[in-house]
């Protein structure tokens, strides 16, 4: 039997029929919050986590990749600021702007 068909019972059986009673729908709705927990949100956290750590450990002379496909060097960074240099040109961007480090290897970008 499908959720929808288990679903559509509890919703629609009247309460004096012997169906399934309301504890079998709060552990239903339970089961697929935490399913949704699990595949969904925890995941992203983590994946959040990672990119913030990175962003913070971001340092002049480091190889990145911008959130648009640019490949440059860091030539400088203030605050929330960092200046990318690609090819000839030079361009000042948001941190949050870069997606990845190309020139570091894993033992490199933990802390000491």
């Amino acid at each position: 039997m499908t959720i929808f068909a288990s679903l559509s019972l509890l919703l629609f059986t009247p309460s004096g029929q012997g169906g399934p009673g309301m504890g079998a729908f709060v552990i239903q709705i339970g089961l697929f919050i935490a399913i949704f927990y699990f595949l969904l949100i925890r995941p992203q956290r983590r994946q959040q986590q990672k990119h913030k750590e990175l962003l913070a450990s971001l340092q002049r002379g480091d190889q990145v990749v911008t959130s648009s496909g640019i490949v440059g060097e860091v030539l400088h960074i203030k605050d929330d600021q960092v200046t990318v240099k690609s090819g000839e040109s030079r361009f000042v961007m948001l941190r949050s702007g870069i997606s990845s480090i190309t020139n570091r290897t894993p033992a490199e970008t933990k802390p000491a």
